[in-house]
């Protein structure tokens, strides 16, 4: 199955995000939808967020106890969010004379490893989900959450419950997994930003993990890696309408035809520069072995060669691990002594994205020429066979995907 109809007996994923499930009404809402897809012959298992807005709650009420939050106690309390919702919708569906039976991440058998507030998923049984639909019931699971090997409870970071249904439809060999937000598909820019900006019918994987990466905030990247790695096609579609959303997919050869494809921007991005680095062999090892070691994620890489055996580092990471970067970092600054640490935060990633790209010149001289007719200068570049990224002023960010979304004709008059 290719994932563009819905085959009669399929086996469906559906995952609902915190504004599809934000109140009571909401739940009852997505019960119906639910209760739609089960009356047409498929088996559906329900993955849920938290209601919009609790995670934040939570997060709130630890720090009003503690400036710095235990790991393992923020991830004991935030997997509540999650649980709420699960059993609500499962009383719903019950209430509509249904079996449905809810599970935490831990009772489906989603194992992960240590890193807490940000874990990993390692590997899923997911046994009580298989009897629970041998047995005609609906399962509905908290996503954002497993346990990792001494049985404590983990999330996985932002986002985390799109790679929980992703990883459960590749976990049971789902036909599909059905991704339900407060949008109608994925679009060539925000919106928002960009007013001519026009759904994408069909995107493959590897752009759409491009563009998760990069800011887009459709898809959480690391559900598209899940998708893209056990071929499970995703649709993104709104729990408000029925329009039909985006196919996430296998590259074809009409996707080529577009040279890029959208425009995404990132403003949750700081620069940390070390200036006056010693030019010797291992230091790059050291410095960003000291930051993975704390699962701080860098994405950007510049170096620039200076004179005197001294060089200049420059990288990226997300805004909110800029503190903690720079704090990891003081030590080894102090004993290999590079003379200074310099964090930026008011900046923000530009970026185009396109199959295409891989078969036609000049597209990264047009970002430039556009980006430099704006007035907007270039602070570091990035590129993949598929993308292109500028770090730029965070205050030009909307007019960079405006103009360069013109510039690209992505627009809906132009579709």
């Amino acid at each position: 199955m290719d994932g563009t109809t819905a085959d009669a007996m399929a086996l469906i994923v559906q995952k609902y995000g915190g504004t599809s499930v934000g109140n009571v009404e909401r739940i009852k809402n997505v019960a119906e939808r639910v209760l739609r897809s089960h009356g047409q012959g498929d088996q559906i298992v329900v993955v849920l967020s938290a209601m919009s807005g609790e995670t934040d709650r939570l997060v709130a009420l630890a720090r009003a106890i503690s400036a710095a939050p235990d790991p393992r106690e923020m991830d004991l309390l935030l997997s509540t969010g999650e649980r709420v919702t699960v059993a609500l919708l499962a009383l719903a569906l019950r209430e509509r004379g249904v079996l449905a039976q809810s599970f935490t991440g831990r009772q489906v058998g989603i194992l992960t490893d240590d890193a807490h507030t940000r874990a990993r998923i390692l590997s899923i049984t997911a046994d009580r989900l298989k009897r629970a639909l041998a047995a005609g019931q609906i399962p509905v699971v908290a996503g954002f959450q497993g346990m990792n090997g001494n049985a404590d409870v983990t999330t996985l970071g932002r986002g985390g419950s799109d790679t929980t249904a992703v990883a459960l439809a590749a976990a049971l060999s789902a036909d599909r997994c059905d991704i339900y937000t407060d949008v109608d598909g994925v679009y060539t820019a925000d919106p928002n930003v960009a007013a001519s900006a026009r759904q994408i019918a069909k995107i493959s994987y590897e752009e759409m993990l491009e563009m998760s990466s990069l800011g887009a905030k459709v898809l959480q990247a690391r559900s598209v890696a899940f998708a893209m790695k056990y071929r499970v096609p995703v649709w993104v579609r709104s729990s408000f309408n029925d329009h039909e959303g985006t196919l996430v997919t296998g590259e074809d050869k009409e996707m080529e035809q577009e040279v890029v494809s959208a425009v995404t921007s990132d403003k949750n991005q700081a620069k940390i520069t070390l200036v006056g680095v010693p030019d010797r062999s291992g230091i790059a090892s050291h410095i960003f072995g000291a930051v993975a070691r704390e699962n701080i994620l860098v994405d950007m890489i510049i170096q620039n060669i200076g004179q005197g055996g001294l060089t200049d580092l420059s990288f990226t990471v997300a805004r909110g691990d800029a503190d903690r970067t720079q704090e990891v970092l003081a030590g080894i600054a102090e004993e290999m002594k590079i003379k200074q640490i310099v964090v930026t935060a008011n900046i923000a990633k530009v970026s185009i994205v396109g199959l295409g790209m891989r078969s036609h010149t000049g597209v990264a001289a047009r970002m430039f020429e556009v980006l430099a007719t704006e007035g907007i200068n270039i602070l570091m570049i990035a590129t993949s066979e598929i993308k292109l990224s500028c770090v730029i002023d965070a205050k030009y960010t909307e007019l960079a995907v405006r103009a360069l979304h013109d510039a690209f004709h992505l627009g809906a008059a132009s579709a």
